[in-house]
């Protein structure tokens, strides 16, 4: 039996035992005082004025409510901080009223349990991170596998229920803390099976085998051909765009052909496709172009000597413009590399000024289940219905989200465009996530809400404001466009 200071949490499946002063095993809820009481504070939403510092004042607790339902038509209740509808079957912590422009607007705040989640991770690079379906480890464990690779991005698939749930206790609270630590803006140490290691946080450039990207790739071979071919063309003879995809060779290439660049005679290793673009030239890797080879002259044959001619000027590039080199044929028709002459610079440059900076993007997916909807209304599926009608409109911590098509309320979220430390855990293990569903309060006393537990925001005694980030859409932008209808 517990001890009389004890107290028995029931915000998750855990039930953890908590004693005075202590918290339980989230470090979410604690025993003060013999209540259980929720640590973390409830976030509010709100223009800020002043785009200087991303906090406003508290809000005033001692100002008496003056009957208007909401202090201004710019606040927006978040579910950060909200709690949880665990064991299920109870309404949403918070169900708040709101009007906006003359129409009366609900908002229903929770922190859903997503056992059913997972990270899309999007690595700006153009190295190559492993190959395709192989495991990504995090202290050893699977968290995780490779997916596509989507034209200058490695794309990684990290949790789901099955490293959740699915395997040893030691590897569902790795992908835990893996994925809270991504989805908190913190870096995390991955390593890909047959592959690299690497270091991902949202909004930084990755790490990968310790070398810092700066950039992604300004297109494949062939695409570099065709933006770059103009700049090109009286300067240089011949230019081959090193690629681990598409590899370009400007002569044969149709921006070539068009320019009048005449044929060079240069023959490349790897499988031709159309004119000009070549697949295969080498392996996979972290050099030229994203591939295995450190000396670029390893990807050509023989020049033919019918066609070629001495003297003969050719430029060898990636396509960050990180690697080049510059060839011109001796009597031989063999390359000698030499200085890289100052009119070529400017467009190996302009190569690299046309990459976008490489960065991190975490993307939060998870399915909106039971809990979550039956939190909302006693007839779940008429959520999940409304969704799809566009009667309610979804957020995640006020950020905007995308609803995937199809069954269920599945959505994804950028992680970057919510509140810091959006995310808890409990230890089943699964994330904790803010979500909130808005819709007008007759649409959400049509599919049978807790009309009972509505209440203003003005009762919330909110303890802290902060302003939504700048390039987000308001919230309430979309319920506003649907009043004037």
């Amino acid at each position: 039996m517990p001890d009389n200071d004890v107290i028995r949490c029931d915000a998750c499946p855990v039930l953890c035992y908590i004693k005075e002063g202590r918290t339980g095993a989230c470090d979410r809820y604690g025993n003060r005082g013999g209540q259980l009481v929720r640590l973390d504070p409830h976030v509010v939403l709100n223009r800020a004025v002043s785009r200087g510092d991303s906090v406003v004042p508290f809000l005033e607790r001692s100002r008496d409510w003056d009957g208007n339902l909401v202090s201004g038509p710019d606040t927006f209740v978040t579910a950060i901080g909200a709690g949880t509808t665990y064991p299920d079957y109870k309404p949403a912590p918070f169900i708040i009223s709101s009007q906006v422009k003359g129409v009366d607007m609900v908002t229903v705040v929770t922190e859903g349990i997503f056992s059913y989640c997972g990270v899309k991770l999007k690595i700006d690079t153009d190295r190559h991170l492993g190959p395709e379906c192989n495991t990504v480890r995090a202290q050893g464990e699977a968290v995780g596998h490779v997916t596509t690779n989507e034209y200058g991005s490695q794309m990684l698939s990290l949790g789901g229920v099955r490293h959740l749930t699915g395997g040893t206790r030691h590897e569902g609270t790795v992908t835990c803390e893996t994925l809270l630590n991504l989805c908190n803006g913190k870096a995390v140490e991955l390593e890909i099976d047959e592959g690299a290691r690497l270091t991902a946080q949202s909004g930084k450039p990755p790490i990968v085998d310790g070398g810092l990207e700066e950039r992604m790739r300004v297109g494949c071979g062939s695409a570099t051909i065709g933006m770059f071919a103009k700049q090109w063309f009286g300067k240089v003879d011949e230019v081959v765009v090193v690629d681990d995809h598409i590899t370009g060779v400007l002569s044969e290439h149709q921006a070539g052909k068009l320019l009048g660049i005449p044929e060079t005679g240069i023959k490349l290793k790897g499988r031709r496709s159309t004119p000009g673009r070549y697949f295969k030239v080498a392996e996979p890797g972290t050099s030229w172009g994203g591939t295995n080879i450190q000396d670029p002259l390893s990807i050509l044959g023989e020049f033919k000597p019918t066609i070629a001619w001495p003297g003969l000027r050719l430029l060898m590039v990636s396509t960050t413009g990180e690697h080049y080199a510059y060839f011109e044929l001796d009597e031989q028709l063999h390359p000698i590399e030499k200085e890289l002459p100052a009119e070529l610079q400017q467009s190996v440059s302009r190569i690299k000024e046309n990459c976008e900076p490489a960065l991190c993007t975490v993307l939060f997916m998870g399915g909106a289940g039971g809990s979550l909807r039956a939190g909302v209304t006693e007839n779940p599926v008429k959520l999940t219905h409304s969704v799809r009608d566009a009667l309610t409109h979804v957020t995640c911590g006020g950020a905007p989200v995308y609803v995937w098509p199809g069954g269920g309320i599945t959505i994804m979220v950028d992680v970057s465009r919510m509140p810091e430390n959006a995310f808890g855990y409990v230890p089943t293990p699964a994330l904790v996530a803010p979500i909130e569903f808005t819709l007008k309060l007759a649409d959400y006393g049509a599919l049978g809400g807790y009309m009972d537990h509505v209440r203003p925001l003005e009762s919330i005694m909110a303890d802290r404001h902060i302003s939504a980030k700048p390039d987000n859409p308001w919230p309430l932008q979309s319920s506003r466009s649907a009043s004037k209808s």
